[in-house]
C-alpha cells in the first residue's frame, strides 16, 4: 500500500509526464518578452522541450504575435522603456484573447520602480509569478513561509512558484515542493528566465495553472540533474541541458521527480 507522500509525488511526476507529451504533441506558440541576455538561450530552452518561441517587442506588431500564440512570459530582467510599452500591449492582448501569461518579476529587489512596475502588472491576473525568495520578500513585505506564499497566492488568485534549493508551488489551497535541480543552473546566464519561459509553454498545454507551474519546474529540474551529470562546468552544461530537454522522457521524469503534496495553510 502506497504511503500518502508516496502518491503524491507519483501524481506530479504524472502531471510532469503528461504535459511534456502535450508539449511535444501540440508544439504551443509562447510569446516571450524577456531579458535581453536570455532570448536565445529562452529561445532554445523551448524549442528544446517542443515549444514554438517568438520575441518581438515592436508595438506595431506585439498585439498580433501574442494573439496568435498560445502562451505569453513577461520577464522584467530588461526594465527599458521598449520592455514596458510591449509589455502593457501584450498583456492587453493576452487578456483580450483569453491566454495565459506568466510574469518573472526579475531583480524588483533592486529597485522600487521595478517593483511598483511588478505589482501594477500583478493586479492585470498572471496565472502564475515564478520568484525567488529576496523577489518575494519585496513583494509581499514579508519573509517567505509556506503560510505567506500561500496567503498571497489566495490574495492575488494567482500561482506562485518560489524557486530555491528546494522549490515551492501554491495557487493558496494546493502547495507542491519540488527538490529537483542542480547548482548548475545558477551559473548560467538566463537560465531562470528561460525556466520561466518553460512555465508558460506549459500554461499553454495545462489549463490548471497549479499543475502547470508544476510540471514546468519539475521538467527543468530533473533535466538540469541529467545535464549536470555529464557536465564538465557552466559552458558544456548550458548544451547539456538543452540536450537533455530534448531527450527527456515519461520514464525518466516517473523515476526521478521529487516532489510533495500537501493542502496550503
Amino acid at each position: 500500500m502506497h504511503s500518502p507522500t508516496a502518491i503524491a509525488r507519483e501524481d506530479a511526476a504524472q502531471t510532469a509526464a503528461a504535459v511534456l507529451d502535450r508539449l511535444r504533441s501540440g508544439a504551443p506558440r509562447v510569446h516571450c518578452i524577456t531579458n535581453a541576455v536570455a532570448q536565445n538561450f529562452t529561445a532554445n530552452v523551448l524549442l528544446a522541450a517542443g515549444a514554438v518561441p517568438s520575441m518581438t517587442l515592436s508595438g506595431e506588431e506585439i498585439g498580433a504575435f501574442v494573439a496568435r500564440s498560445n502562451a505569453l512570459l513577461v520577464n522584467l530582467g530588461t526594465f527599458d522603456r521598449e520592455r514596458r510599452e510591449a509589455t502593457s500591449i501584450a498583456v492587453g492582448s493576452a487578456a483580450q484573447n483569453g491566454l495565459p501569461w506568466v510574469l518573472d518579476p526579475v531583480f524588483v529587489d533592486r529597485a522600487p520602480q521595478r517593483a511598483d512596475y511588478a505589482r501594477d502588472l500583478i493586479y492585470l491576473g498572471p496565472k502564475a509569478i515564478r520568484l525567488n525568495h529576496a523577489e518575494f520578500s519585496t513583494l509581499a513585505g514579508s519573509a517567505p513561509s509556506t503560510e505567506s506564499v500561500a496567503a498571497y497566492a489566495r490574495a492575488r488568485n494567482t500561482v506562485i512558484g518560489l524557486s530555491g534549493e528546494t522549490d515551492l508551488v501554491t495557487d493558496g489551497a494546493r502547495l507542491t515542493t519540488i527538490a529537483n535541480g542542480h547548482a548548475l543552473m545558477a551559473k548560467v546566464t538566463a537560465m531562470g528566465c528561460a525556466v520561466s519561459a518553460l512555465v508558460a509553454a506549459c500554461h499553454a498545454v495545462e489549463p490548471d495553472a497549479w499543475r502547470a507551474t508544476i510540471a514546468g519546474l519539475v521538467i527543468a529540474g530533473v533535466a538540469g540533474e541529467l545535464a549536470a551529470a555529464k557536465a564538465g562546468g557552466p559552458g558544456s552544461f548550458a548544451v547539456a541541458i538543452l540536450d537533455e530537454l530534448h531527450n527527456l522522457n515519461e520514464r525518466t521524469l516517473l523515476s526521478r521527480a521529487r516532489t510533495e503534496i500537501a493542502k496550503a495553510k
